[in-house]
């Protein structure tokens, strides 16, 4: 499987192909809701690796309980996109990050639940991960090799809509979008530097509320 070095080579190449892509921003969100998710790179559990980090809510929680997901949450007032991300990595995962470790960030994807989310890619080295119980479940340090499997993504077409859904097939589980999109992107853009686009992509009925 392929496998990326956690080194600054790699930091620099995530930075430029981010800085280069032609990032596309919804300036009227259409009544959705912001919101923002980190996509954390880190050293993976194997020393040396880059991996990207994934939680699994915990059951408790009234919306998507139990689901993957990456760390984020609604934008508060005042609250830019970056600082969004930062804080709600601080707290669902317990890393403190600062502006200095965002290399970008990718296209807003619009939920069928209401949110218009916004990917920021941060960079983390020697991230210790403490996970809020409340929101939680459990956190996996994922090789982004992992991205890169055979057959993946998945595009599945639905009776219920008129565009397929993505699917990304991981070691811990097949996970949906919005999550299995933006992670797509991320491959596509910041690792292999393509300009791809997402938002085109349906999610799983069971996301729609």
């Amino acid at each position: 499987m392929k496998s990326f070095r956690f080194d600054q080579g790699l930091r620099d190449e995530i930075t430029l192909h981010l800085g280069r892509f032609d990032l596309r921003r919804h300036t009227d969100s259409g009544g959705l809701k912001r919101a923002a998710v980190a996509v954390v790179v880190v050293e993976a559990d194997e020393p040396g690796e880059a991996a990207f980090l994934l939680t699994r809510r915990t059951a408790k929680l009234r919306a998507h309980g139990g689901q993957f997901a990456l760390p984020g949450g609604r934008v508060d007032p005042g609250e830019t996109i970056e600082q969004t991300a930062l804080r709600e990595l601080h707290e669902e995962l317990g890393i403190l990050a600062s502006t200095d470790d965002v290399l970008g960030a990718l296209d807003d994807y619009p939920t069928r639940s209401g949110y218009l989310i916004t990917p920021v890619v941060v960079w983390v080295p020697g991230a210790v991960i403490l996970p809020n119980p409340a929101e939680v479940a459990h956190a996996y340090r994922i090789g982004c090799g992992e991205l890169f499997r055979d057959g993946s993504p998945e595009i599945v077409a639905i009776e219920e809509s008129d565009r397929p859904i993505i699917r990304l097939p991981l070691s811990v589980s097949t996970v949906n979008a919005p999550t299995a999109a933006m992670l797509f992107q991320f491959r596509e853009v910041a690792l292999a530097g393509r300009d791809t686009r997402v938002d085109h992509y349906e999610q799983p009925v069971f996301a729609w509320r």
